[in-house]
């Protein structure tokens, strides 16, 4: 294993990492720390500002994370081609992916326009009749499917790593004896 692929490895769990816990942090705390706010406007402004300052360092996590992804297939493109469960594994990692990428980007814009429904505008100014019971709903779903799915690559990074090391590890040892 080189430096160069360490390091794109790295980058690839870091990025995860931060995908998962912001988003995690987010539904956990910041959306219900919004809830105390008076109004549900003031709800929006809190929930946004927060969502609004996290959103470029989670959008930056998610490119290099899909970029480091990338190079970690081509790194190991024929060890991912040649053994099933690394191609199984390969497989149901970019489904997920697909899957996260699909909530975080249902999550971002639904709550956009419930924030817009909330303060009574867009950002053109223009009034919004979007019902929001129905955004609310789509968002509570929305906010455990991004750490949901994120969690989910995380494991599978896990199970991906198994599958590299040497045949007997510190537990493999220790249930031996």
């Amino acid at each position: 294993m080189t430096i160069t692929s360490t390091a794109i490895r790295a980058t690839h769990l870091l990025t995860n990492a931060a995908w998962f816990g912001g988003s995690l942090m987010g539904a956990v705390g910041l959306n219900t720390a919004a809830e105390r706010a008076r109004t549900k406007s003031g709800e929006a402004d809190i929930s946004g500002a927060g969502w609004e300052a996290w959103g470029p360092v989670q959008g930056g996590a998610i490119a290099l994370h899909l970029l480091s992804g990338l190079g970690i297939v081509a790194d190991n493109r024929r060890r991912t081609l040649a053994h099933p469960p690394t191609t199984t594994a390969v497989v149901l990692k970019t489904a997920l992916t697909g899957a996260a990428l699909a909530a975080s980007y249902g999550a971002y814009t639904t709550g956009q326009q419930l924030g817009d429904v909330r303060t009574g505008s867009n950002d053109s100014g223009e009034p919004v009749d979007t019902p929001a019971p129905e955004l609310e709903r789509r968002i509570q779903w929305l906010q455990w499917a991004v750490p949901a799915t994120t969690g989910g690559l995380l494991v599978l990074d896990a199970y991906l790593g198994e599958q590299q090391r040497g045949p007997a590890g510190l537990l493999d040892w220790v249930r031996s004896r």
